[in-house]
């Protein structure tokens, strides 16, 4: 990371001086040269001077990177107490982590991390009583460990694994494949898949999708016709069959298939963007069988869960926003024919499948309840949870008469459970041993209103018999988009948060998906504003009850909720002490044309659409809105060069009107990780050296001089 090209000495010289005023390092930022780019919407134009950051290719952003990492990293080493975050957060996050088992063939499979290795590894042993031996080790896969493992299938007798590697973060992928007992390639490396999974049919191919690669930055150019390939062992990936897509006239963003554990159907998914798809299966068992069409629109989210024989189960929203399990027969799969198994609630449903049961898994408040069915839709039990949080997991093949499950909160590690199918009694099979002791610390949950009235859930984590006096380091996180839901999960870089004395709040704002469909469209397009106005209402709240206040609280967030954080800055510069803006959507006139980000459109609209559009996205789009002569909080934006997600452009772009626009003495500052992307796969060594920074960063600009509770390192061992 901190390798970079040699710059001028009189530049660095320039680049930072010490100077009286409380915890204050004045910077002088790298120059960002300005250029004559305007853009015309419905006959408005908009000025866009750094457009030329968005050339990930160009010899001069590539100069622009090392120059702000070396800005960045020359302030971020004069922070006193930064050492000491490392070597806890390294001594915290040393602890052996685990991952539930799974069975394929002949072998249990099961990811274990010692503890401080930057990639899980992968294990396997035949029966519980076997001896563990690494089957696949990430960290062998490059010398400095950005080469991660980012899936693996197996053939349905267990004979034949393929798996995906990421370099450098992308997300294409590569995808090999091996003879399971030597661990022997069997056949030339796939290439170019991209937001895939792989899915056997039998021991004989595989299916997967990809797009066509881009004519320009495989980085950063627009990627938006998803294709549902073939693969037969032994072929040529140029041979491989298009099964659905690449219709110039029927454009999907998102297509993917995958084959039901019987090895009867192909199940076909295709979608235009991130919500809603459309729905078709294939009988594998009838050669020349056609698709089969089961739902032909996007305006609701279906998928196949099971099926028994021709017997189909089905997970949808359609007219249940909450979702709901409908049965129906394959030959008539429409949704007139649809009868409800496991009827919709008040509550949000995700389903787990395993032994023949269905474990039906609500969020009541975004915390997990879990009750387990027989495939007659008959409720069996509810399953007593070990606490309040959230549980995971809870699949298995049918013939399994044992299933794992996790379960964490905000100060329990995640620990794993063995549950007996059929007595529904469960034990522990895995707890971690880490030295952090959660009986120190209690999360409550509050409701609160947001400007238009609205109740927000938030829940609200620190260390027992905390003085509310508002002065608290606080950092408030959120996302707000895209039905994704915040639920309560442990974090070794939380937890050294709350060791000194910090409080960690998630709000559950509108977007997200914790109350369902309407919870997630009421923070969609036109009604973005409501997720801003949440987050506003969750500082403020905050303030109003002394938890903390205005210098002693940071935002953060990351993706959406990087933009997120970047509309609350620039609306409410006022309102807090750090920013800390992660691979944010920053740009919202120009997201929708790089990579796959015109599937992002159900959120957010385009600039594109109608005049309304451009300007609601205009008013909001943080880029846009950075105004001359304002003071914005102390900025440290983030993000990863091989981003091809949410392209860095976004982060640099934000980061040049920043830094050319701030008044006062407030950071503004850029961390740019080199082979890096969108979070995946970063290996745990980058990992803490970004979230070292990042709490430096916040607690000096809060005006620390050194760690609020100093007296945990006494405790430290090398």
């Amino acid at each position: 990371m901190k390798t970079l090209l040699l710059i001028p000495l009189a530049y660095l010289l320039m680049l930072a001086c010490e100077t009286k005023e409380k915890n204050t390092i004045v910077l002088k930022y790298p120059n960002t040269k300005k250029v004559d780019s305007v853009d015309t919407y419905f006959g408005t134009k908009v000025i866009d001077p750094f457009r030329w950051l968005e050339d990930d290719r160009s010899p001069e952003t590539e100069n622009w990177v090392k120059q702000q990492n070396v800005t960045t990293f020359n302030y971020l080493e004069k922070i006193p107490f930064r050492k000491d975050i490392k070597k806890r957060l390294e001594q915290l996050w040393n602890f052996e982590k685990l991952g539930s088992p799974f069975k394929e063939g002949n072998y249990i499979y099961f990811f274990k991390n010692d503890g401080l290795q930057d990639q899980n590894v992968l294990y396997r042993k035949k029966g519980e009583e076997g001896e563990a031996t690494v089957f696949l080790d990430p960290n062998s896969f490059s010398k400095d460990a950005t080469t991660s493992l980012a899936g693996i299938s197996f053939s349905k007798d267990g004979s034949i694994a393929s798996y995906s590697i990421s370099e450098g973060g992308s997300d294409w992928r590569k995808v090999i494949v091996i003879n399971v007992e030597n661990k022997s390639i069997v056949e030339d490396t796939l290439v170019d898949i991209k937001f895939s999974g792989v899915s056997w049919k039998g021991n004989d191919g595989f299916f997967y999708s990809s797009y066509d690669k881009p004519k320009g930055s495989e980085l950063s150019a627009k990627t938006d016709q998803h294709k549902l390939y073939y693969h037969k062992l032994g072929t040529q990936q140029s041979e491989d069959e298009v099964i659905f897509g690449g219709i110039p006239t029927e454009k999907h963003r998102y297509v993917g298939g995958y084959v039901t554990e019987d090895d009867r159907y192909l199940i076909i998914s295709a979608a235009v963007s991130t919500s809603g798809n459309k729905l078709f299966i294939k009988d594998l068992t009838q050669p020349g069988s056609q698709l089969i069409t089961i739902m032909d629109t996007t305006d609701s989210d279906s998928q196949i869960i099971d099926n028994v024989g021709s017997k189909l189960f089905i997970l949808t929203n359609r007219n249940a926003p909450n979702k709901k399990v409908v049965t129906v027969e394959a030959e008539n799969p429409t949704p007139e024919h649809w009868t409800d198994l496991i009827p919709e609630t008040p509550n949000v449903l995700s389903v787990g499948t395993g032994g023949g049961y269905f474990f039906a898994e609500y969020m009541v408040d975004a915390i997990s309840k879990v009750y387990q069915y027989d495939s007659k839709g008959k409720m069996i039990r509810e399953l007593i949870l070990p606490g309040l949080g959230s549980a995971g997991g809870f699949g298995g093949k049918k013939k399994e008469t044992e299933l794992y499950f996790t379960f964490t909160n905000y100060n329990t590690p995640e620990s794993i459970y063995k549950l007996d199918i059929n007595s529904g009694e469960y034990i522990v099979y895995w707890k971690p041993e880490i030295d952090f002791n959660a009986e120190e610390y209690e999360s409550k949950q509050v409701f609160y209103s947001s400007k238009d009235g609205t109740k927000i859930p938030m829940i609200i984590t620190h260390k027992k018999g905390l003085d509310l006096n508002g002065n608290n380091p606080t950092i408030l996180y959120g996302y707000g988009g895209f039905n994704i839901s915040l639920t309560p999960t442990f974090s070794v870089i939380n937890a050294v948060w709350m060791e000194q004395g910090g409080i960690f709040a998630v709000p559950n704002l509108r977007g997200g998906g914790e109350y369902g469909k309407k919870w997630h469209n009421a923070g969609v397009k036109t009604k973005k504003q409501n997720v801003f106005d949440d987050f506003i209402a969750a500082a403020e709240y905050l303030i109003a009850k002394k938890y903390t206040s205005k210098d002693y609280l940071a935002i953060k967030g990351g993706s959406n909720g990087g933009l997120l954080v970047g509309a609350i800055m620039t609306q409410r510069p006022d309102l807090v002490r750090v920013a800390l803006p992660a691979v944010g959507v920053l740009d919202m006139l120009r997201y929708h044309t790089f990579t796959a980000g015109a599937g992002w459109a159900y959120d957010y609209g385009t600039s594109e659409d109608n005049l309304e559009m451009f300007n609601y996205l205009k008013g909001y789009s943080p880029v846009h809105n950075v105004r001359e002569g304002i003071e914005y909080p102390a900025t440290l934006i983030t993000t990863g060069d091989h981003d091809d997600r949410v392209v860095p452009a976004h982060s640099f772009k934000f980061a040049a009107e920043l830094q050319e626009k701030q008044k006062g003495h407030n950071p503004t500052l850029i961390r740019i990780e080199v082979n890096a992307g969108h979070g995946a796969g970063t290996p745990v060594s980058k990992t803490i050296e970004q979230n070292v920074d990042i709490f430096g960063f916040t607690l000096y600009n809060m005006g620390f001089k050194e760690l609020p509770n100093k007296g945990v390192l006494k405790d430290f061992k090398d």
